[in-house]
């Protein structure tokens, strides 16, 4: 099969980037580490850690509020240990993300969880369902007057307690851990609201009228008047503490699904691996292989690691790395790549990377990487989020001061400022961009898409133009042999009938077919070794089998001869047949001239002293080439080809695939690709390009938005903004789409985010608002978001 690659960490990133996008590249001569950070709650603790981290001198840091991860770039001179010490400080938890080094002695090699991974939804479940059970009746107790009997308030006092108290703790510890550092977070706004609402309580039961016996309490949706001594906020604290409870046990199971793709990504991989020993199977963890060793995989497992087959063959199914559903088949000499399962028979494979260098490994690093940045569109969210509490906080008292001021009435001015403080959240602020871009990049590869950064997906917003190298890309890379004419059929030895007889014809061509094949078997050139597959899937038999020639002799630069089954044969150029006195030269320069004007290779076959036949070359254009020129065409971009190949083969597969003869670049020398990108860019289009070669990288780094083949070279998909998997050129149109919709996906997030604040403060300061409502939708705002970004794991 075709072997997976995928780009490095790190790797750089197209010229088409937005100018100016914040990276977390390792500093000339620095070093690179993830931190995972405990303690977050919502945009504004992510925006802090991220600022106090890039004061640093020498230290280039995100921070990801969704996957609960710093990932920071450090210049010689820093120490992990100060960066570890400086989030502490801050208030939060931080430790070194190491990769598990594999034991020798343990079986269990899936990678370690992540903070991520075990973001407390349990604990929170347990919380959540006790608060509830206790919120339940106080809420029902305050909103139902018919319900209420004498000294049910001290009941809801012994209810709403534990809620306040227990239920609301981590809040409340958030915030004062908060406070010490002089900081405000959204901790801070519940925090605050809600002991507001319950101290309140407190004072009107205790030293108010609000304890006395048959008293009986309204609920309004809005901040109503009323007598402060005796209003009671008991249903505001203790609704408003499970609302968030509630809202942040969704959260974080919308989270763990949203990382769903990628860890099952790490868990492809074997555990164990049966390596040949002396002859012997020996099963050993798979941490223990090394590249050269040979390793057997039966029908049904696992692919161990990166490695060539040397032994064997049979279906390999590597859909969960590719997203190609139909199994490929594989025999000695093809590559396979490490998590993909043999369907059918056995292998014996040599193993060529181990570790992170494998390509499951890179290209779950390449996931990470991307997951962990931010859209620009995002930073200024977070900048906003950096300064909204203590904004916040200055409504609220404005909000408390206005409405004593006009109205007079503490109760209405209270409530309206503690809707005020519960309804402003940051959250989904902070979790529009880092959602999405979980589930965007988990899904995409799931399908084969690797996308390097939230960058690239503003890219593919902006591209008109999409520049497809013809070598590897549209076509498949590899000579085939496309036709075969057989110039004169009488007088052929083994052969009988006149010409123009098809019985007579089918044997001239295979006495053609076996002669030359058997020839250009011995050969290592790309050209013959496609005669030489060509004339063995046509004869229906093993190239092993062809007839093994005599006085085999390679004339460079003109072709092969030698002698087989007794007949003196030549393979080549007109030149090698000219040189040797061959006669009948005049019946092959139709087909020769025809094969040249159609853009294949045309090589002349003669035996015996005449010229007997053409066999037509050529670089075979794939099949899905034509349809995914029509799917981006649908998406709005101009496809344009280009290749080194002179005009008739570059006309010809432009052709094939429908693209038009003006948009077609031939000849182009490898360095001179990048001018071609340059030439269109400064005709106003913005460009991409999709290549895979090493000769392709210079192109697809100056592109707007470079997309690198899976099946090219390390250079080409180091230099590419989007790594396509698998080498079907279909994939480039899904990695558009699915890159525009996630980016439509954060930007639809954003918009709720920022929509939801700037509605819902002025109707918390306007006191139309009760604080228990407000507690509500700022739970499910958040909610809403994570919902809103899964939505991408249904893309196809």
């Amino acid at each position: 099969m075709t072997e997976v690659s995928s780009a490095t960490s790190g790797a750089t990133t197209a010229a088409g980037a937005p100018a100016g996008t914040p990276r977390a590249a390792a500093a000339p001569g620095g070093s690179e580490v993830e931190l995972a950070v405990g303690g977050m709650t919502c945009a504004s603790c992510s925006s802090r850690i991220e600022k106090k981290l890039n004061r640093m001198a020498g230290v280039t840091a995100t921070v990801n509020l969704a996957a609960e991860k710093a990932k920071v770039s450090y210049a010689d001179g820093v120490e992990v240990g100060q960066l570890i010490a400086l989030v502490e400080k801050l208030g939060y938890t931080a430790e070194e993300i190491v990769p598990p080094a594999p034991d020798p002695g343990d079986d269990d090699t899936a990678p370690a969880p992540t903070t991520a991974d075990i973001t407390e939804p349990d604990t929170l479940r347990q919380r959540l369902i006790v608060s509830a059970l206790l919120a339940l009746p106080v809420v029902l107790l305050a909103m139902v007057p018919a319900l209420q009997f004498d000294s049910w308030q001290w009941l809801s006092l012994t209810l709403a307690a534990p809620v306040v108290v227990w239920g609301g703790l981590p809040f409340h510890r958030a915030a004062f851990t908060n406070l010490r550092h002089g900081a405000a977070t959204m901790d801070t706004l519940v925090s605050v609201g809600t002991l507001a609402a319950f101290g309140w309580s407190l004072w009107a039961l205790f030293v108010g009228d609000a304890g006395m016996p048959g008293m009986r309490h309204g609920f309004d949706l809005t901040a109503s008047p009323g007598e402060g001594a005796s209003t009671i906020y008991l249903e505001v604290a203790a609704g408003v503490i499970t609302f968030i409870l509630l809202g942040r046990w969704l959260e974080a199971r919308s989270k763990r699904r949203a990382g769903a793709a990628l860890r099952a990504l790490l868990a492809l991989g074997a555990k164990d691996v049966a390596v040949l020993r002396d002859g012997a199977e020996v099963r050993v963890p798979v941490g223990r292989l090394a590249v050269g060793d040979r390793f057997v995989v039966r029908p049904g497992e696992t692919v161990a690691t990166d490695g060539t087959v040397v032994e064997g063959a049979s279906a390999v199914d590597a859909s969960m790395l590719t997203g190609e559903s139909v199994p490929v088949d594989v025999g000695a000499g093809d590559a396979v790549t490490g998590g993909t399962v043999n369907t059918a028979g056995r292998l014996v494979v040599r193993a060529t990377r181990i570790g992170s260098d494998t390509s499951l490994a890179r290209m779950a690093r390449l996931v990470e990487d991307a997951q962990t940045g931010k859209a620009q569109v995002q930073r200024l969210a977070d900048r906003i989020a950096g300064v909204f509490v203590p904004v916040v906080l200055l409504i609220a008292i404005g909000t408390l001061g206005g409405w004593l001021g006009a109205t007079g009435d503490v109760t209405a001015a209270f409530t309206a400022a503690v809707a005020v403080l519960i309804i402003a959240c940051p959250c989904a602020l902070g979790l529009a961009t880092p959602t999405a871009l979980m589930v965007g990049t988990g899904r995409g590869a799931q399908l084969g898409i690797l996308i390097k950064g939230p960058e690239v997906l503003e890219s593919t917003r902006r591209v008109d133009t999409v520049v497809l190298d013809k070598t590897g890309t549209v076509t498949t890379g590899r000579m085939e042999l496309t036709d075969v004419h057989v110039t004169e059929v009488t007088g052929v030895t083994g052969v009988t009938g006149t010409a123009g007889d098809a019985r007579s014809t089918e044997a001239a061509e295979k006495l053609l077919l076996r002669l030359a094949g058997a020839l250009e078997h011995a050969s290592e050139h790309p050209v013959a070794r496609a005669v030489a597959a060509g004339a063995a899937e046509r004869l229906g038999i093993p190239a092993g089998e062809l007839p093994v020639p005599e006085h085999f002799e390679n004339v460079a630069g003109s072709g092969v001869r030698g002698t087989v089954d007794g007949h003196a044969v030549l393979v080549g150029r007109a030149r090698l047949l000219a040189d040797a006195g061959v006669t009948g030269l005049d019946a092959v320069a139709g087909p020769r001239d025809d094969a040249q004007a159609a853009g294949r290779t045309a090589v002349l076959v003669a035996w015996d002293g005449v010229a007997r036949g053409v066999l037509a070359v050529a670089d075979a254009v794939k099949e899905t080439s034509p349809q995914a020129v029509r799917e981006l065409r649908a998406l709005g971009l101009t496809p344009v080809l280009l290749t080194g190949d002179n005009r008739a083969v570059a006309d010809t597969v432009a052709r094939a695939v429908g693209i038009a003869g003006d948009a077609v670049f031939a000849e182009v020398l490898p360095q001179d690709k990048v001018e071609v990108v340059r030439r269109l860019q400064g005709e106003g289009k913005v460009v991409a390009m999709v290549g895979d070669g090493v000769n392709d990288a210079a192109a697809l780094a100056t592109a707007d938005l470079g997309l690198a083949m899976g099946t090219g070279t390390d250079a080409a998909i180091e230099a590419g903004d989007l790594t396509l998997v698998r080498g079907d050129l279909r994939v480039a149109a899904d990695a558009i789409r699915l890159s525009r919709k996630t980016l439509a996906i954060i930007k639809g997030n954003l918009f709720w985010a920022f929509g939801y604040n700037v509605a819902a403060l002025p109707l918390a300061a306007a006191g139309l608002l009760n604080p228990m409502i407000a507690g509500a939708a700022m739970a499910f705002s958040s909610v809403f978001v994570v919902t809103n970004s899964l939505r991408l794991r249904s893309f196809t």
